[in-house]
């Protein structure tokens, strides 16, 4: 039994308090998870312009610094999970594996996993759902320059992408905004592939013209 002259209100003022430290501490940490996160996205989106411009001393060091900010993201938001899974998480590990992966397929030509990102599953794939549209702005520079075919590979990537998305075919609430993600690669492949056959047969009539001008100057000089 409780002591007659403790009030029942000294219970409750320590219950008050200690709430009141458990939000306190889970809105810094949100402010702080927050705040980090768009640092990751801001390091992400410049490591992607620095691999386009073939920068990979530069992407490398933005990379590193956007992986060191999602691993104190990560511990801060340990006691979190309301918090972690609340969409601005995501956002940042998608940006993140976005250029992540957008950096190994032009340098090393491989495809990094969500394990060597240490990222989680769904984020993972829906930051490859983003690089498709990376890679067609990859593509897009390669017809620009007069080199479509060397777009074809990419586009092959940019399918295989698709199809891995469509094998992962689970309620909204579990894969939280891929199938979405999933529509618009679709989309995008088909205009670029759209895109590169055009640019490929122009690239070919231009050859035939190309020959039939000297063919034609060759008649002439035969004059």
């Amino acid at each position: 039994m409780k002591p007659e002259n403790e009030s029942p209100g000294n219970d409750l003022d320590d219950l008050i308090d200690t709430l009141l430290k458990h939000f306190d501490e889970k809105d810094a940490a949100r402010e702080e998870s927050l705040r980090l996160s768009r640092i990751v996205i801001r390091l992400s989106s410049t490591a992607i312009r620095a691999v386009h411009r073939r920068e990979r001393s530069e992407a490398e060091r933005l990379l590193r610094e956007a992986r060191e900010h999602l691993s104190a993201i990560k511990d801060l938001l340990a006691t979190h999970h309301d918090v972690r899974y609340s969409g601005f998480v995501d956002d940042a590990e998608q940006e993140f594996v976005e250029a992540s992966a957008l950096f190994s397929l032009i340098f090393e030509g491989r495809m990094p996993t969500h394990e060597d990102l240490d990222v989680d599953p769904v984020s993972y794939l829906g930051g490859l759902g983003d690089l498709t549209g990376e890679l067609r702005r990859s593509i897009l520079e390669f017809i620009r320059n007069g080199r479509p075919e060397d777009g074809e590979v990419l586009l092959e990537i940019m399918e295989e992408i698709y199809h891995m998305l469509m094998r992962f075919d689970y309620p909204e609430a579990i894969m939280r905004g891929l199938r979405r993600k999933t529509d618009l690669a679709r989309s995008m492949i088909e205009r670029t592939r759209g895109d590169i056959t055009n640019a490929l047969q122009i690239q070919a009539l231009e050859r035939h013209l190309s020959l039939l001008e000297d063919k034609l100057k060759g008649s002439y000089s035969d004059l």
